[in-house]
């Protein structure tokens, strides 16, 4: 079975969602909270507040976490779980095991994070440049904490490690779609998390260390139009108006804890004005289930049961500090949002 202690893993990963939305500049947004930000009209929507939902409090949340397991994500929205997994057709993945030598197939079980926010972008559909999100140069500048390198379809773990297998797109490579940007990206782990794990591997001495720093593949690109036209974005947001642009980021790749995470931001013209646009971003992020049960082992050891993964991921642990990846992923997620939305009012 893979290893489940990195709880510190989960939250870096978390980073490569973001890596084009920049530091924390974009203050000035606010947060709304609402049950579901499609079920909101545009003309409620008001400059310099992100309507936000991350579904914690939904009937098909699990009350500890707030994350929905996959299997009813995927029943009751089916329409999101088509276009904000990997790919259409995705499913838990099959993976080989090594139980007591044995080899054996296990279903990786996934609880999803998902998240809603939409904002009113001060510009006109035409004049927001998407594409620019899928240079290296402009990832660098925005982001520096995180190092990225340019990487091609031949380098897609994916396609390069058989372990990884699991993780190929059916019907194409990933990083090949003209236009598109494909990264390996460094994050080092922040604030108290790095004492967390090095506390935890010298606890348990002999096994895999956690690392302090997380590595991950992203595939970043905008959707042409006739896919945009296919794929029935508008259904996705709930607004009855015209997709100018979609812009796509999916981890394909990340050595434990998660499956995948994508970021979807849909443009669209604001219904009352044109010289105004409603943007909405969808993000979802798959954890494994078996980390989010790592209770009682960590319960058992004094230092370690305020690093209950589960905890440190939600914000709930004392290890949580900071505004960034490590005050755990509800309040890194909305900073991010509203960075987003202060890059694309640039």
């Amino acid at each position: 079975m893979k290893s489940t202690k990195p709880f510190g893993r989960t939250l870096a990963v978390l980073a490569a969602l973001f890596v084009s939305t920049g530091a924390l500049e974009a203050q000035e947004f606010k947060i709304d909270e609402v049950a579901s930000v499609t079920a909101v009209a545009p003309a409620k929507l008001k400059p310099g507040t992100i309507l936000f939902s991350d579904h914690r409090d939904d009937k098909l949340a699990d009350p500890g976490t707030g994350l929905i397991r996959f299997e009813d994500w995927a029943r009751e929205r089916p329409l999101q779980k088509q276009l904000l997994s990997p790919y259409p057709d995705y499913v838990e993945p099959t993976i080989k095991v090594s139980v007591h030598g044995i080899p054996k197939a296990y279903t990786e079980k996934l609880h999803m994070y998902v998240v809603e926010a939409r904002f009113l972008i001060n510009k006109a559909p035409g004049s927001i440049d998407l594409a620019r999100y899928t240079h290296l140069d402009v990832l660098e500048k925005i982001d520096p904490a995180i190092k990225h390198r340019r990487i091609t379809a031949d380098q897609a773990a994916p396609q390069v490690d058989p372990e990884s297998a699991y993780q190929r797109h059916p019907s194409r490579r990933w990083c090949e779609p003209e236009g598109s940007l494909c990264i390996e990206s460094r994050y080092p782990l922040e604030g108290k998390l790095p004492i967390g794990i090095r506390l935890a591997n010298k606890l348990e001495e002999g096994g895999k260390k956690i690392s302090e720093s997380m590595d991950f593949q992203t595939e970043i690109r905008t959707i042409p139009p006739d896919e945009i036209e296919r794929a029935g974005y508008t259904k996705l947001t709930g607004l009855d108006a015209p997709v100018t642009g979609v812009l796509e980021q999916t981890i394909f790749h990340v050595n434990q804890v998660m499956q995948f995470g994508k970021l979807v931001a849909v443009l669209q013209p604001y219904p009352a004005e044109a010289s105004k646009t409603v943007a909405t971003v969808f993000m979802t992020l798959a954890v494994e289930t078996d980390v989010l049960e790592r209770k009682k082992e960590f319960e058992s050891v004094p230092v370690l049961r305020n690093l209950i993964p589960a905890q440190v991921l939600m914000g709930k642990s004392s290890f949580n500090s900071g505004s960034s990846i490590s005050a755990g992923l509800p309040d890194y997620v909305r900073n991010r949002i509203r960075a987003i939305a202060g890059q694309f009012e640039k």
